[in-house]
């Protein structure tokens, strides 16, 4: 069973586009929440990634993973597969 993944993004950012891409490679299916469409979503997201502010944020369930480099890290260390297939 796939776990259920969260992304905020915002539009014409690179980490978000790459990403994204990662866990379309994948077959995972994601909520995106466009924290420049929707600015209130803004502080709920730095409050669940721990303060961070920049975009994108990574959840999977509810564990924050981080963003496009801390996602890329697990994948490589093989870390990732089994945290989407919880």
């Amino acid at each position: 069973m796939m776990s259920q993944v969260t992304i905020y993004t915002k539009a014409y950012c690179p980490y978000c586009v790459r990403a994204k891409s990662v866990l379309d490679n994948k077959g995972v299916s994601y909520t995106e929440l466009r924290i420049d469409e929707q600015p209130e979503l803004r502080p709920q997201m730095i409050e669940r990634a721990g303060g961070r502010s920049t975009v994108p944020q990574i959840f999977i369930g509810e564990r924050h993973i981080g963003g496009c480099d801390d996602m890329l890290a697990l994948d490589a260390s093989g870390q990732l597969d089994p945290l989407l297939h919880k």
